[in-house]
């Protein structure tokens, strides 16, 4: 998962976009990156670490210009390489730079493509890469001294007929303006808004989550149609084009499950009450399965939990208490890189406070149970510090298979719950009881309470195994295993050498 923004400013964009990532950091805390454009002419910095850390001062006044993108990024089976961070750029045709939230299914054999068919060098295995190049060759075909709208529009359409998977898109095209586009089953998010400057000029940004909009004086125009292509050129003009498709509208439920912040709309939906009303269909399914219950209190296991947890609290008429305290300065833990490295971040994550446990029966609430690991250790700790007995509760089902769309998601060997019973879960993580959201629930959650329950379609093939593109087979998967279980990931596969090139503090 990363998180990605651009915008088209009348005054300098350098620290909007700072800004903008500040508030995206959630999505992506390997890497992050800077490009800016000024009369022709890109300016680049991009690091691994946190914002903080990669931009300083002089960095910020290297970006020069009224137009850049940004981009947060974790690995993807388990790459960090600076070469892979963003935005990338390639220099032919015009020069473009581009930032990409999803995963490419088929970015495999597009590299193949590009090579034989296309001429195009590849430097890393990123699919960023690959779907840069692609569209850059997409760009060249008209052969002409200079693009026109139609041109840019048909380049991203067979973008689309060539990339299979989920891609959110911001890119700059030197000296032609700021492109942003989403795939045609709109899986990852991506949202734009609008601005008058002082001087009376439209200012225009886009973002992965509604939140960066808001952070920077934004007002929210809408989040874009799957397939949609919007570009702001040089002199301000916006023009949008939504390419004919059969493709159904299937965004990541997992956004609102875990990834995106509380404050945010995705497609029209509000990640906060998706939450809330998670909550209450988990307490719903507690009193028709357990209803004499004996919870004392209910406890959240920070931060994304935190929503769901407290309505839950409401609706069984219990207690709820913040029983951990979290060091915010620790990553989230299913994306790390090994298992003794999980093991160790949760200890240093989460210290609980006893007096909330000692001698009380407790519901621990997350959002999503992954490989256990977190789950168990957790556990354990509430049961040292005097809880009774330990009861859990997932305000999402069961995952049961990968995510090949973007999510650094395990591998089906590495899943708790893949082919087994919530029982058999509820042993393995220690938990005197257990009990997960239904599928159905989850999703009745997302859709707003003014829509009709069937309006609304999602990607769930972490619960179902129903994946949306028709290229995903038992052989992809296999394949996928052996590119991110645990020992692919220690021994820095994928790409992770590939730093031979990259120059992450430059100017074109």
């Amino acid at each position: 998962m990363c998180g990605i923004t651009g915008i088209f400013s009348s005054t300098p964009v350098n620290q909007e976009l700072y800004d903008a990532l500040t508030v995206l950091q959630h999505r992506g805390q390997d890497a992050a990156g800077i490009v800016t454009e000024d009369d022709g002419k890109f300016y680049l910095r991009k690091s691994n670490g946190l914002v903080r850390d990669v931009f300083r001062t002089r960095h910020m006044r290297n970006l020069m210009g009224n137009i850049g993108i940004g981009h947060v990024r974790y690995p993807t089976a388990g790459s960090s390489s600076a070469a892979e961070s963003q935005p990338l750029y390639v220099n032919s045709p015009y020069g473009i730079v581009l930032a990409h939230n999803g995963n490419l299914t088929n970015h495999e054999e597009l590299a193949e493509e590009l090579f034989n068919a296309d001429h195009r060098h590849l430097n890393t295995s990123s699919d960023s890469e690959v779907l840069l190049n692609i569209l850059a060759h997409e760009l060249q075909k008209p052969k002409k001294s200079a693009l026109d709208i139609n041109d840019i529009y048909k380049a991203v359409e067979n973008v689309h007929l060539r990339c299979s998977g989920a891609y959110a898109v911001v890119s700059i095209i030197s000296g032609y303006g700021l492109l942003a586009f989403r795939d045609p089953n709109g899986i990852r998010p991506l949202i734009y808004g609008e601005r008058t400057s002082d001087d009376g000029k439209k200012e225009y940004m886009v973002s992965s989550e509604s939140v960066a909009l808001d952070a920077l004086g934004f007002d929210v125009v809408r989040d874009l149609h799957p397939g949609e292509i919007i570009f702001v050129s040089k002199d301000g003009q916006f023009f949008s084009h939504v390419p004919k498709s059969n493709k159904p509208h299937t965004p990541c439920i997992f956004e609102h499950v875990y990834f995106a912040r509380p404050d945010s709309m995705i497609d029209g939906s509000s990640v906060y009450k998706a939450r809330v009303r998670m909550g209450e269909y988990l307490a719903d399914k507690i009193k028709e399965e357990w209803p004499d219950h004996d919870i004392d209190v209910v406890i959240p296991i920070p931060e994304s939990s935190r929503t769901s947890a407290m309505e839950l609290a409401v609706q069984l008429g219990v207690k709820f208490r913040e029983g951990f305290v979290k060091n915010r300065y620790i990553g989230r833990t299913f994306i790390m890189p090994g298992q003794a490295e999980r093991k160790k971040s949760v200890r240093q994550k989460l210290n609980p406070i006893e007096l909330e446990f000692d001698g009380r029966n407790v519901l621990l609430v997350d959002d999503s149970i992954v490989r256990g690991t977190t789950s168990h250790q957790i556990i354990e700790m509430a049961r040292q510090a005097g809880a009774k007995k330990v009861y859990f509760a997932s305000a999402a089902p069961p995952v049961r298979y990968p995510n090949v769309y973007g999510i650094d998601m395990p591998v089906k060997s590495e899943l708790v719950a893949h082919g087994k019973t919530e029982k058999q879960v509820q042993e393995e993580i220690g938990a005197d009881w257990l009990v997960y959201q239904n599928l159905d629930d989850l999703v009745q959650a997302v859709i707003p309470s003014d829509e009709p329950d069937d309006s609304r379609h999602f990607d769930c093939s972490v619960f179902d195994g129903k994946y949306i593109t028709d290229d995903i087979d038992e052989a992809y998967l296999t394949h996928l295993e052996n590119l991110r279980n645990d020992g692919a990931k220690q021994n820095g596969s994928n790409g992770s050498e590939a730093a031979a090139l990259v120059d992450v503090e430059s100017n074109f």
